[in-house]
């Protein structure tokens, strides 16, 4: 039983690891730091951000080497959902009202650019052409989650469960008993799955929501917060790779995507309807 809670907010969410023993207090602290260092890097809501600074100029620009694997797998899955996910979604999502002052104005929405015409990779190197406002929101809790469950791996502690509001990682021989959330009645659960050893991610269109019909997830072509699609849940080994599907799910079919990635997945159409694949059978109520 995972008996110890560390509870704290991060990136603009709660956090909580469990672990069956207490988390030493040197290692809260590099768990801390890890977290800092990230939001400075990546968070879009910060003006002291690397984000913040390529939105304000065309330039070449330093990320850490951890940065590879991120944009990496955000490069596949623009390829794959015909760059419907993409991290140039910030300056829409800006100008939809979702900015840095959260002013949840919306203004008029411009096309995004082609990822190659604006931007391109050398390592760990980002070279821009234009000012660009990057958001990793699709993938990023998700990645920061994985890099939290190493520090945790290398301080040899072996049972834990790193809940980041939605995007978790279990490890260990505890069960691990998940809800579902029902996206249109966040008082009740669509069902129930134990989680052992793996990642769990979820995305819903009630999240992060402003104005008349206004949320985060935006389909790019139709300068629009998609419609048709309520909530996603997906199960992976990483969970970079489950938060990224799960948001890929409101826009492309699941056998695209399972040609590329190994996974579970369950969603909820706008509908009332749910589509799953077989691992989801017996534990939707």
């Amino acid at each position: 039983m995972l008996k110890h809670n560390y509870s704290f907010e991060a990136i603009g969410t709660p956090w909580s690891i469990e672990t069956a023993q207490p988390i030493p207090v040197h290692v809260k602290k590099v768990i801390q730091q890890r977290i800092q260092s990230f939001d400075a890097v990546y968070s879009r809501f910060r003006e002291d951000s690397l984000i913040t600074q390529i939105s304000k100029q065309a330039g070449r620009y330093t990320f850490p080497n951890d940065a590879t694997k991120l944009f990496d797998f955000y490069k596949q899955l623009y390829g794959i959902t015909n760059g419907k996910v993409t991290p140039l979604i910030g300056d829409m999502l800006s100008r939809a009202g979702y900015d840095a002052r959260y002013s949840l104005k919306p203004q008029p929405l411009a096309t995004l650019p082609d990822w190659g015409q604006v931007m391109s990779w050398d390592g760990s190197i980002l070279t821009t052409t234009q000012p660009i406002t990057l958001d990793v929101g699709a993938a990023g809790k998700g990645y920061l989650v994985d890099i939290i469950a190493e520090i945790l791996d290398g301080y040899s502690i072996s049972e834990y469960v790193v809940d980041a509001s939605g995007d978790l990682r279990h490890k260990g021989t505890t069960e691990n008993i998940v809800g579902l959330e029902h996206p249109a009645n966040p008082g009740k659960i669509i069902g129930a799955v134990d989680v052992q050893n793996r990642s769990l991610c979820a995305s819903a269109s009630n999240r992060r929501i402003w104005g008349k019909g206004m949320h985060h997830i935006f389909d790019p072509d139709e300068k629009a917060p998609t419609q048709d699609i309520l909530a996603t849940w997906v199960i992976a080994d990483e969970t970079m790779i489950a938060d990224g599907l799960a948001t890929a799910l409101f826009f492309v079919e699941p056998k695209i995507l399972q040609h590329h990635y190994t996974f579970e997945y369950l969603r909820m159409y706008a509908s009332g309807g749910v589509e799953y694949s077989a691992y989801f059978k017996d534990k939707i109520f």
